[in-house]
């Protein structure tokens, strides 16, 4: 992982991040921790794909090859 993008997840330690992965599933989550894999922990995480029948799965650990993007939170003011 980069330097970048190591800082990025660091910033976005405890705050909600967006996953969207492989087979088109999308995942909301606090992100509690990550690994130069990407491999991430999200914790009171849920299954958006469809927004109108979200469901809770709580704390989950996402494979790093599965991930296809991570949007971090909006910056801090």
């Amino acid at each position: 992982m980069s330097e970048i993008a190591n800082r990025i997840f660091e910033e976005s330690l405890g705050r909600v991040v967006l996953v969207e992965l492989k087979g088109g599933r999308t995942v909301r989550g606090k992100l509690y921790s990550f690994d130069q894999h990407m491999n991430l922990v999200l914790e009171d995480a849920e299954d958006i794909t469809i927004p109108s029948e979200a469901r809770k799965i709580g704390m989950v650990v996402v494979r790093g090859d599965n991930v296809v993007l991570v949007s971090p939170p909006p910056k801090r003011q």
